[in-house]
Parts: C-alpha cells; structure tokens; sequence
C-alpha cells in the first residue's frame, strides 16, 4: 500500500465538511486524509453519519460545505456521473430481469467498448470473483454471497480510481460474511483499488481495514490503525465502542495513578487533576489471572504490579468455545462487577469454579483512564 498519490498528497481529501437535514447535524466539521490504495472503514452505531460521510464523497447526497478532493481533482459539487467511483450497497441493487453477464456489463457498454472488449472484461471479472459459471444465471438464481460477489464485480468493471461499499455484508449470514471479508480484502489487495467500507461490524472492521475512522453524532472521534483503535482508545466511546471494555467509577490522582475505591492503583499516565472524578477502564482479556502463590518472590506465579492486585470472588462463569468470561465481584468495586476472559488452559490450571476466590491483577500499562462523560 502506498501512502500518498505520485505527488505526495492524498489520493482522497475531506476538508471541514458539514451536511445539516433541515435543523439537524449530521456531519460536523469533519476532515480526513485518505491515501492511495488504503482500505479504510467508517464504523459507527446507526446515526453516527458515516453513511452521510460515504454518500457526499459519492455526490449522492451533496454536503451543505466542505471541499472533497479526489486524485487533485476538486469534486465536490460534481454529481455523481462525473465521479471516479464504483459503490456497492447492502441491498445489492442488481437488477433482475438481466442476466449476471448483463448486469457487470452495463457500465461498461457507455465507456465506448467495444462487443468483444466487454466480453472480455466481463469474462475476466466473473474469474475473478469466482464465478465463472455463473454468467447465464438471473440475480434470483445465486445466493447473497454470491450476488454480493457479482454486485463488487460491476463495481469495479471500469477500473474505478474509488470503491465505496455501504454496509455490503450486513443482509449476509455470519459464516458467509466471514468468507466474504477476507475475499474482498484478498480482491482490493490485488487490485490495489482505493477502498472505503461503512459498517456497524467491530469485528469486519478490525479485519479488514488499514485505518479505521470511528464516528459518533457526527464527528470523527479516532482514526487509526485496527491495533491503535483497540488497544489505545482516544475516548471511552471509542473503548467501550469496540470490544467489550470494564469501566470503573474512580478518582485521579497523580498522572499515573488513579484511586478505585479506597485503593491506589498504578495506570497509564493521564492529564487529569487530583481528585477528579474519572472512569478506570481495562479490557476483560487483560485481566491477569493468579494461582495461590503469587505473592510469593520468586514463585512460580509473580505478580509485577502488587498495587494493582487483589482478591475477588468468581461469581459467574460463561463457557464461550476458546476462552471462558467470568464475573468477578470484590469490595473493592462495591456493586460493580469486573468481567475477565481467561483462557481455557488458565481455568483448568487454577480450577475456577463459581463462588471460588482467586487473585487477580490489573497491569498498569492496560489500566487506562478516561473523562466519565460517556460512560455506560
């Protein structure tokens, strides 16, 4: 993947864009920098603005200002038809008295091809997403992973400088979705084609993308790598947003400490003053088990952070294939309860059990701290 177009800017350029539905605000002020041959997802809850972000890049919905400069081209007030995209939509939108054949070469039959030049490319594309039989079929006749397939076909028929995809598997079946995120990843790679995907999907979106851009009420909360966006979230939206995140009611204190309860805890720096009520934050996965000699120096279960380690009782235990979720409750935490994800090898080695106590610790570099604002 290149970073930037032949001369060092980016392929595509959202610069303080604003699109407002009579009093509402769907988009704020939003600007990013996308390079070429990037795959970037725009993910979000439902009403966040990333469909309305992927439709003014496309022209289908203009934005109310704002400048879109696509390849050093300023196309923001240009109408759809004079954009250099093709776009895939969740419904599909083959049509469906034409055949497969008929339906990836409908955009190419106004490029002024020639009969056997668009046979040739429809040939090549029906190859390329796996379908090579399947040209004399209706739309009715193939399965939504293999309609999904021939919709990504007709959209990159004419070689598009930019491929949009609006939710493309959400109407899919889970298996079928799994299959489907790595073929077109695997297909943009190989094409090297600029790539855009709105989604819901955490999961799809970490797979997938080169960057992710998070959106919430209109405005871009954190762009980033999937790592970035997951393991250092910007806000608690972002951290409770994606994955599953404990959130803590607590009290600041010096930046690297935060206070839980009535106990001082070792975290990741922050710029909060002392005593400012704050939310502690830390994944399930990154709860750190311990046997009953772990306070022992020297012993085969060490904790590094004594601070951050205490006792707590195992008070449920939910069996999910490769790792089990436990809900442990402390003291410490009043009525909170902690979720942790310990693996299945941890489980045995300790003999969890519900009701059993057990030592856990929290390290300091994944303890983060965040404003309570959007807290659960």
């Amino acid at each position: 993947m290149t970073e930037t177009t032949a001369n060092g800017q980016p392929y595509l350029r959202i610069e303080g864009l604003w699109k407002a539905f009579g009093d509402f605000l769907a988009l704020k002020d939003i600007s990013l920098d996308i390079h070429d041959g990037e795959f970037v997802c725009f993910l979000g809850p439902s009403g966040c603005g990333k469909t309305t972000l992927l439709r003014a890049i496309a022209g289908l919905d203009l934005q109310t200002k704002g400048q879109v400069t696509q390849a050093k081209k300023d196309i923001s007030d240009l109408p759809p038809s004079a954009r250099d995209f093709g776009i895939v939509f969740q419904s599909y939108a083959l049509f469906p008295n034409l055949t497969i054949k008929k339906n990836i070469a409908f955009g190419l039959e106004n490029t002024g091809r020639s009969k056997p030049e668009v046979e040739a490319r429809v040939t090549e594309l029906l190859d390329l997403v796996g379908l090579p039989d399947q040209g004399a079929k209706y739309p009715a006749q193939l399965s939504g992973g293999q309609q999904q397939r021939i919709a990504l076909a007709r959209a990159i028929a004419t070689n598009p400088g930019l491929l949009l995809l609006d939710e493309p598997l959400s109407a899919l079946d889970a298996k079928v979705r799994v299959h489907l995120r790595h073929e077109i990843k695997e297909l943009q790679r190989k094409l090297g084609v600029t790539t855009v995907m709105v989604t819901h999907d955490q999961e799809e979106a970490l797979s997938m993308a080169d960057r992710i851009v998070v959106m919430n009420h209109g405005v871009i909360e954190q762009v980033g790598s999937p790592t970035d966006v997951y393991r250092e979230p910007a806000t608690l939206f972002v951290a409770d947003f994606i994955g599953e995140m404990n959130q803590i009611p607590a009290t600041a204190g010096a930046s690297g400490r935060v206070t839980v309860g009535t106990s001082e805890m070792i975290c990741k720096p922050h710029d909060f003053g002392n005593n400012a009520p704050v939310i502690a934050a830390i994944r399930p996965e990154d709860v750190i088990p311990h046997g009953d000699g772990a306070r022992s120096p020297g012993g085969e279960d060490v904790i590094a952070t004594p601070e951050n380690a205490f006792e707590v009782t195992v008070d449920e235990m939910e069996f999910l294939g490769s790792f089990w979720r436990c809900r442990l409750a402390s003291e410490r935490f009043g009525e909170e309860e902690l979720i942790a994800d310990f693996s299945i090898n941890a489980v045995r080695r300790l003999e969890l059990a519900t009701n059993k106590t057990m030592i856990i610790e929290l390290p300091e570099d994944r303890l983060m701290v965040f404003a309570p604002e959007d807290a659960r």
